[in-house]
């Protein structure tokens, strides 16, 4: 069984900073691409970021310049560094993960829970 697991939302000031985690734990063997989304009030779930084993990133336009995705692959976590936030990044931010949890299986897509982010003044 696989489980992820967000943390490190909450009620932050526009212009301000969290740091989002996202920790994998059971029977993993190997944690390919990882990758942030978020899903706001009556709109859709968008990717927010994306971060392959390597390290190589991807990022929506919308957040370049102000969020870091970042991941230690000894810890099997992921973590988003969002600084400079807005109004607008007020959503239900929920981390995925393909992952193998057996060498002859194939991975499989997981998703969190989801953590509450809000930027209000």
């Amino acid at each position: 069984q696989v489980q992820l697991v967000e943390s490190g939302g909450g009620l932050v000031q526009p212009g301000g900073s969290l740091r989002l985690s996202c920790a994998a734990s059971g029977t993993i063997v190997r944690i390919n691409a990882m990758g942030w989304y978020r899903q706001a009030p009556g709109k859709e779930r968008e990717l927010v970021a994306t971060i392959t084993r390597g390290g190589t990133t991807t990022y929506a336009d919308s957040v370049k310049g102000r969020f870091t995705i970042s991941r230690d692959n000894a810890k099997n976590t992921m973590y988003l560094q969002m600084s400079t936030l807005k109004p607008e990044d007020t959503a239900v931010y929920y981390c995925n993960a393909e992952i193998s949890s057996a060498i002859w299986v194939g991975p499989a897509d997981y998703w969190g829970q989801g953590t509450q982010v809000t930027v209000s003044s």
